[in-house]
């Protein structure tokens, strides 16, 4: 559960760059995606082990 939103921001990024700004724009969305999932999916495992 922890890694699910690096596909989804991953897909979803690509494709909102792709309609904005074409390959380029595709490009930079599925970036922004990763880094961003990767962001969400640390916080989430920051948030699990400090609950215990």
């Amino acid at each position: 559960m922890g890694c699910l939103p690096l596909p989804i921001l991953f897909v979803v990024g690509f494709l909102i760059g792709k309609a904005v700004g074409g390959s380029s724009g595709a490009l930079w969305g599925a970036g922004m995606g990763l880094a961003l999932g990767l962001l969400l999916a640390g916080l989430f495992i920051a948030l699990v082990r400090r609950r215990r």
